[in-house]
């Protein structure tokens, strides 16, 4: 199969984005059947078949309404990057690019909330070296034995330029950059140019947001929706693997906290709900530095539809 080329290509990404708990998967969902084509999920935690009531995953009945990829197919043992997903993306935009029966255009959907795995399939990402096995397990070792404190002053050391902006709280960022500075030799900033790549297909943005306060009311509502339908059993059932990166997610790494006797039941839920919300402010910040995403509340679907209509027209050959 040839490599699709930007300049030869008629293929359109759209590319539905937004906070948590703003309707994204309602939307992508009625785009889906509106345009008569798969979903390709863009949340990094959603992949894990083990936590599907903590990540929202779509439900058994959606599944079966529209074809979802990046659903469930990856075990939370299994290592997986946003690296990785870009290239699994372009590779199935292809496939399906080759297989479709669409008239040109040919249209793709992306939908979700993770930031990084965005980026990564509309703009590329760095081509960092994949860390090896032995010096994963050595800084994961590491971690656990000398803590996160010495760790990021061994950063500052080998490499002052990324510690001047990392994000010194997040173990999984301030390893990543040493494991890459042990293996290769090199600094982890060495390694990032921050270029866009060219990809095989233009993107239209659409980006969902509603008013702070009524996020709020349904970031709160869906934390006591999800402990109703089961999510301390499911948190349970996955604590064994409590140190596993993939884990360390807004929903898990409170209710392992009332495991360990830290918090409460109800402070655990509490602290679901408030880490929610600040992630749902991160992923705004974010997605509003993108000054090619069009913005639209959630229940305009009609809107949007038409929106998207005009713009396919507009990008056509």
């Amino acid at each position: 199969m040839k490599p699709l080329n930007v300049e030869s290509s008629n293929n359109i990404l759209i590319v539905l984005l937004g906070p948590t708990g703003v309707g994204k998967t309602e939307l992508a969902l009625r785009l889906a059947d509106s345009f008569h084509i798969p979903i390709i999920n863009a949340d990094s935690r959603q992949i894990f078949a083990e936590i599907p009531i903590g990540t929202a995953a779509p439900t058994k009945g959606q599944l079966q309404r529209v074809k979802h990829y990046f659903v469930g197919n990856h075990h939370l043992e299994d290592y997986y990057s946003a690296s990785m997903y870009e290239q699994d993306v372009l590779k199935l935009i292809e496939e399906l690019s080759a297989d479709t029966q669409q008239p040109s255009p040919t249209v793709h959907l992306m939908s979700g909330g993770s930031m990084m795995y965005i980026d990564a399939v509309c703009y590329g990402i760095d081509d960092i070296p994949t860390v090896d096995d032995e010096t994963r397990e050595t800084m994961k070792r590491r971690l656990k034995e000398e803590g996160l404190p010495a760790l990021v002053e061994e950063l500052r050391t080998l490499d002052p330029e990324h510690y001047a902006i990392v994000d010194k709280q997040n173990p999984r960022r301030v390893v990543h950059a040493l494991e890459i500075c042990h293996m290769t030799g090199k600094t982890y900033t060495s390694f990032r140019t921050n270029t866009k790549k060219e990809r095989p297909f233009r993107t239209i943005k659409i980006g969902l947001n509603r008013p702070r306060e009524e996020l709020y009311e349904r970031i709160n509502l869906r934390v006591d929706q999800m402990m109703a339908e089961g999510l301390l059993d499911e948190a349970r059932r996955v604590f064994p693997l409590c140190h596993l990166n993939a884990l360390n997610t807004v929903g898990y790494k409170e209710l392992f906290n009332y495991f360990d006797g830290v918090w409460t039941l109800e402070e655990a839920v509490e602290r679901i709900k408030g880490n929610t919300r600040r992630y749902m402010r991160k992923q705004l910040t974010w997605f509003k530095r993108d000054e090619s995403v069009h913005w639209f509340h959630p229940d305009n679907a009609d809107e949007i539809i038409t929106f998207i209509n005009q713009e396919i027209q507009s990008k056509e050959l």
